[in-house]
Parts: C-alpha cells; sequence; structure tokens
C-alpha cells in the first residue's frame, strides 16, 4: 500500500484500506515509541503552564486527548453550534472525556440564514468563518475563562495546517497561546494509534467522505462540489436535517422536489 498523501487529495476509500490493514502499516513499538516522544514534548511545553487540550470528537483530537490525559493533563474544552448532526452531537455527549467542557456559541439557522455564502464552502475563505465562528471562538472563551497558559490541539501537517507558519506554537491577536504536538504525526500513525488502544470512532468515519470532510457542522460541509451535491452528501447522512433546512432555504426546498419526482 501507499503511504496516505495530504489529506485532500486522499480518496476515502484509501483511509478506510489503510485502517483495515493499520498492523501492516506500523508496528505496535513504532506507534508506543512515538508516543512516549509526544509526551515528553508534551510535558516540556506545558511544564509550569496551566494547560489543556480541545476535544472535537474527530480522529485526532481522540489521539490528542488521550496523550493528554496519560500525561496528566485532563481539561478539555469541546466546541459546538446548533446545526451539528444530531447523531455525532449523541455520540459526542456519550463519548467526551470526563473532564471536557462543552461550549456553544450559538450558531443556528437564523445566523446561517444571513450568510448563505458561506454554506457548503467550496474554497478556504468561504470555510473560514466557520472555524472563526465556531472553535476559535469558543478556544478562545474557555481560554480566558479558565486563565490558561496554553492550549493543546490536534492540529497536523499532514492535513495541509500550519502553512506559512513553521513553529508547532502561536499566539494570536487575542492572547490564546495554542501548542501542537502532533503536528509531525503522519495519518498511518493516528489510525495506529487508534487501532492498538481501542479507542471508539465516530459515526462520521463511517458517512459518505467522512475522513476527508472530518468533524464539523452540517452546513459547514466541504468539498460537496455544488451546494445540490452539499444537499444530496446531507440527505444521505440524515434526511431529517435536510426536512427541517427545506422550510427555510430555497436550495434545500428545490432539491427535495428533486428527490420528489
Amino acid at each position: 500500500m501507499k503511504p496516505l498523501g495530504k489529506k485532500q487529495s486522499i480518496d476515502n476509500s484509501a483511509w478506510i484500506e489503510a485502517m483495515a490493514n493499520i498492523e501492516r502499516l506500523v508496528a505496535y513499538d513504532d506507534i508506543e515509541k512515538l508516543s512516549k516522544e509526544t509526551m515528553e514534548e508534551l510535558g516540556r511545553a506545558t511544564e509550569g503552564k496551566k494547560a489543556a487540550y480541545g476535544w472535537s470528537g474527530g480522529k485526532d483530537s481522540i489521539v490528542l486527548g488521550h496523550l493528554c490525559e496519560r500525561a496528566g493533563i485532563t481539561d478539555s474544552i469541546l466546541a459546538v453550534c446548533d446545526l451539528e448532526y444530531p447523531a455525532f452531537m449523541e455520540w459526542l455527549n456519550r463519548n467526551k472525556p470526563e473532564g471536557c467542557e462543552i461550549i456553544n456559541t450559538g450558531l443556528n439557522m437564523g445566523w446561517l440564514l444571513k450568510r448563505l455564502n458561506i454554506l457548503f464552502p467550496q474554497n478556504s475563505a468561504a470555510a473560514a468563518p466557520w472555524f472563526s465562528n465556531v472553535q476559535h471562538k469558543a478556544q478562545r472563551m474557555y481560554f480566558k475563562k479558565h486563565n490558561l497558559d496554553i492550549l493543546l490541539l490536534g492540529r497536523r501537517r499532514a492535513d495541509g495546517n500550519f502553512v506559512g507558519r513553521g513553529a508547532n506554537s502561536y499566539t494570536d491577536g487575542h492572547g490564546v497561546t495554542r501548542h501542537s504536538p502532533l503536528a509531525a504525526w503522519k495519518h498511518e500513525s493516528v489510525l495506529a494509534y487508534i487501532h492498538y488502544h481501542k479507542l471508539p470512532l465516530p459515526p462520521i468515519y463511517a458517512w459518505e467522505k467522512g475522513y476527508l470532510c472530518g468533524t464539523h457542522p452540517w452546513p459547514a460541509r466541504q468539498w460537496t462540489g455544488s451546494t445540490e451535491n452539499g444537499w444530496r452528501e446531507v440527505y444521505g447522512i440524515d434526511l431529517d436535517i435536510v426536512r427541517g433546512a427545506a422550510e427555510h432555504i430555497e436550495s434545500a426546498h428545490r432539491f427535495l422536489e428533486g428527490v420528489a419526482s
């Protein structure tokens, strides 16, 4: 099998195949060595600091959370809004870490109706408001509320992060310092850690393009190719979401008319 490349260029079936064959791709001893090195780096980065980690329920944050808990860092933040997939939200509530605080930033249908230009974003500029108004906003609220020194995230270079930024740590204009201990981890390493430690995965990875799209509110679903195809993909996951949206959004209504015809 070929190594998994850049996230956006990997077909979802390749992710599934890699997970099914992960013991051939990454040995247990190798992942434990990497884990030990990462926890040592975690210790150095957080020594003498008040730290917590971001937990989204996605594969990277699941690995990060497990490593943080092993290293004694037990506080975490989960950012959500009112536009999450119900099945995913149910899984989050059942599986979130014990010390995880959920912050709902309040994005709802009314908020979306004023910003239909970012429905099913087809580029990074359209996707940015979702990250800014969900993850970044909630992280900033949590950071200030708990007087943190550092917030640990599961961002990795293999996912296309850190463009133009070489360091694993940065402090934004709001004074929030974020650090990414998994920055150098390969896709296969993340999958192997989940496999060997028998960590549960959310339902998103069984959905269409689950590994490509990852965690997100349903209107923030990327790489759909078109608004109509966005509705088609969401309909395949939860048709009630589309039915509810059709009461407010014309493109959803037209999609349902096409399905019924």
